[in-house]
Order: structure tokens, then sequence, then C-alpha cells
């Protein structure tokens, strides 16, 4: 009896070994069908090129009250973006030799935005340097370059002339105190983009 019981759990144990075996392979040979796809994106972003010629606002000497200058500047739009607004920063700082100066020197350089030249020098903005100095980049950019650039665009791989007309006033009176000072002007165009456009 001993030895039946022994050869029956024998053979059960084979059995059971054998239906695991064969669960185990079938499991690992069962497949499906399967299939990837990539998809990538490059965000290259776009550039704002605003250059100007030349680049020396204007540099003059011995001028008198009443002597007028006119200059003219190529804005030039190198990038890869249309340049939606142009404004002009006014910096100059003004060298008193005599030490005897009563008023701003910029007082009395007036500056007139004109169309081109061959337009019959029609003025778009008149006003001096002192307060061309303390206008706001929104101000410039609405009285003088939306304008002079048609709504203020400056399309890619386009160039446009600006007209500068500079004037020493003469107020016909007494103006021994600039005599021999030097005014030194610098001028930062600046270019922003437009809207966000949909793609």
């Amino acid at each position: 009896m001993e030895l039946k019981k022994k050869l029956g759990m024998g053979i059960m144990s084979g059995i059971m070994s054998g239906i695991m075996g064969v669960s185990l392979i079938g499991g690992g040979t069962f497949a499906y069908f399967s299939d990837s796809a990539d998809a990538s994106s490059t965000f290259a972003a776009g550039t704002l090129d605003l250059s100007v010629q030349p680049t020396t606002v204007i540099d003059i000497s011995n001028i008198a009250p009443g002597d007028s200058m006119t200059r003219v500047f190529e804005l030039h739009n190198d990038g890869t973006l249309d340049i939606k607004d142009v404004t002009l920063g006014t910096q100059y700082s003004v060298v008193d030799t005599k030490g005897d100066n009563t008023e701003d020197f910029g007082k009395y350089i007036e500056v007139e935005f004109l169309y081109n030249m061959d337009q019959g020098n029609e003025i778009i903005y008149k006003t001096t340097l002192d307060k061309l100095k303390g206008m706001s980049p929104k101000a410039v950019s609405e009285k003088i370059f939306n304008e002079a650039l048609d709504g203020g665009i400056l399309k890619v791989g386009d160039e446009h002339d600006l007209v500068v007309k500079f004037n020493f006033i003469d107020n016909e009176g007494d103006q021994n105190q600039f005599q021999g000072d030097k005014l030194n002007l610098s001028w930062t165009f600046n270019a922003t983009q437009g809207k966000g456009r949909d793609l």
C-alpha cells in the first residue's frame, strides 16, 4: 500500500509538472500585432535685425545760428521677421567750453523729420532735441515712424530712407553763450515685432 501511494503521488506530480510546463510554454509564445510612429517638432525663432546707415548721425563743425544741415538715414530690415514698430531713443551731452551756459544747447537744435526728398521735403514732425529726448518710445513711433514707414511696418528685406534736417535756431537775440560749445548726439533706433501670427 505504501508503494502504491508513493507511485500514485509520483505520477500525479509528474502530470502536474507537465501541465504547468505546457501552460508556461503556451503563455510565452502568445503574440499580437503592434506598430509605433514618432513625430518630431522644431520651433526655430525668427530674428529682428534693424540696421542703420550711416552710423554717424552728424559730424559738423563751426555751425552758427541760422545754419541748417540735412542728412539721410537708411533703415534696413535684415532679419527674418517684419518689424512692426520702430522707435528712436535720443541722448545728448553738451560740452560747455566757457562754463557760461544758462540754457540747454539742445533747445536750440531743431529736428525736422521729412518725407523722402523726392516728395518735396514735406515735414512729418518737427521738434527740438531737448523735447525729443523726453519723448516716450510710443510717442516717437506714432509721430514719426508710423508716417515715415507706411504704418510703422518695415517688412523683411525692405529698406527705407529717413530724411532729417537739423536747424540751429536763431532766436535773434544774444546766443554768445554757445560759442565754442559742442553737442554730442546719440540716437538709438529700436525695432519691435508685431502681434503673433497664426501659422
